[in-house]
């Protein structure tokens, strides 16, 4: 794959999951430089958090861990709340009860400071409204509204790049292979709402939809 490396910096929102693991790799394709950071808003499974560290080890990427706790204060969730099962269908209506409202508002704003301080304009993260499965913030006019909002809020400019917005699971798939990094994808990253590592739980939402994905990208772009 050749691409033309901006030498410029890039932060990249990162969990260590299947989406932003993509994005990291995007990343390092296209930027000289590029940090990746997290965030620990008192999610249950603290392990997202080591797999993304690790994944940055692994494959020389600075990485930086942020605090959120609060946010578990101020919206409970069935992510950071022992006492809140995840639901496994999406509901009929309304949001499911593994979103986190304000959750993208603040890490992409978090993130916005921390990367001026860092002399890096360009700001990547993982939403995609293809697969956003009722998330109002993973929503392209989101993203383009909260861009010109941090680019006032901080005269400065940011750049905020979403490579997933318009693909589904089985194209990111598609992506990760195409980067050369299906297997670290595959077997390295952490999307299971349940914190098991690669194949995951395989009944959570976020479960079967990578496992749905997957699936169809083996069926259209590995006959």
């Amino acid at each position: 794959m050749n691409i033309e490396v901006n030498k410029e910096k890039a932060v990249v929102v990162f969990s260590g999951g299947q989406d932003s693991t993509t994005c990291l790799f995007w990343a390092k394709k296209r930027f000289k430089e590029v940090i990746a950071v997290s965030f620990d808003y008192g999610q249950k499974h603290k392990f997202e958090l080591e797999c993304a560290k690790a994944i940055c080890k692994k494959h020389n990427v600075e990485y930086h861990s942020l605090d959120l706790t609060l946010l578990n204060q101020l919206a409970p969730n069935s992510l950071t709340r022992q006492d809140i099962e995840v639901d496994k269908d999406a509901p009929t209506e309304g949001t499911p009860n593994s979103f986190v409202d304000g959750r993208n508002l603040l890490f992409m704003s978090f993130v916005a400071v921390f990367a001026k301080q860092k002399g890096a304009n360009h700001i990547i993260t993982g939403v995609s409204q293809s697969d956003f499965s009722g998330y109002p913030d993973c929503r392209d006019v989101f993203i383009k509204s909260l861009n010109v909002t941090l680019n006032l809020a901080m005269d400065f400019p940011f750049v905020i790049h979403t490579p997933l917005m318009w693909i589904d699971k089985a194209e990111t798939w598609k992506m990760a292979d195409d980067l050369g990094v299906l297997d670290i994808v595959k077997n390295e990253t952490l999307t299971c709402y349940n914190g098991i590592i690669g194949n995951g739980c395989g009944d959570c939402p976020s479960c079967k939809l990578r496992k749905n994905g997957y699936l169809e990208f083996k069926r259209l772009y590995k006959k």
